[in-house]
């Protein structure tokens, strides 16, 4: 048997290639009633496939805890490598991929959203991450405030009929979409990966030297200095402002 997030689109999936199989949904809102129902068909000798509507299960979609329950229960899982927007959208990025963190799903609210970005401001790696193209342009204007002119690549609609890459900064890539009458499709986001953070006991006498000796504004400054010690430029402004602090013991996980 097959269990899958919409029975309706997989049966179409099934039809194309001839295929007749039972079908159960499998979905984020009833997963602990069907990962007892499947344990129950694999303890009577059935074999289950399980498929996303779209990609590969567990990534950003449901299937953790029927995986989990399986192997505990002694039940071998054998994957099927498939479709993922993740590798696909890494792979054609042209970014670095020797190393690369996934983060999932953007948060939707905009505050818990510019955590995330200033999380992973110093981080060495290539991140990958998925949005909603509703939420698309904030999200971008977020990446723009919060990590700076980094190179950026989104894919859109990997492998199907309207297939894009755009390629840029967040910024520019916000201005090509704005101009447009409506962002649709399912949304990759590659972000190249950004410097390793570098330690500045005082981050406020390096603010009076940037604006000494660059012709720097006082933000401008600051936003140089978070770049540098890959803190947001919030903490940056506070810690400029407090003699003898160190930021270091003050930086977020």
């Amino acid at each position: 048997m097959i269990a899958c997030e919409d029975t309706r689109e997989t049966h179409k999936l099934l039809e194309h290639y001839g295929i007749r199989k039972p079908l159960i949904s499998y979905h984020e809102h009833n997963e602990e009633t069907r990962t007892a129902d499947i344990l129950r068909r694999l303890q009577a000798g059935e074999s289950v496939a399980l498929l996303s509507d779209a990609g590969t299960p567990l990534i950003s979609d449901p299937g953790y805890r029927v995986v989990t329950a399986s192997i505990n229960a002694g039940f071998a899982v054998v994957p099927v490598p498939g479709a993922s927007a993740l590798l696909s959208a890494l792979a054609a990025s042209g970014l670095p991929a020797s190393e690369f963190r996934f983060i999932g799903f953007l948060p939707s609210k905009a505050a818990a959203r510019r955590r995330i970005l200033e999380g992973i401001a110093s981080d060495p790696a290539t991140v990958v991450a998925y949005e909603s193209p509703h939420r698309l342009l904030q999200t971008l204007r977020d990446i723009s405030d919060v990590l700076g002119d980094r190179p950026i690549v989104l894919a859109r609609e990997i492998t199907k009929l309207y297939e894009e890459f755009l390629r840029g900064s967040a910024a520019s890539i916000a201005e090509e979409l704005a101009r447009r009458n409506a962002i649709k499709g399912e949304i990759t986001l590659v972000i190249g990966p950004g410097e390793e953070a570098v330690h500045i006991d005082d981050p406020r006498a390096e603010i009076s030297r940037l604006e000494k000796e660059q012709g720097l504004s006082r933000m401008e400054a600051i936003k140089t200095v978070a770049k540098l010690m890959g803190l947001p430029k919030r903490e940056i402004y506070r810690l400029s402002a407090e003699q003898g602090s160190n930021p270091r013991d003050k930086r977020r996980d």
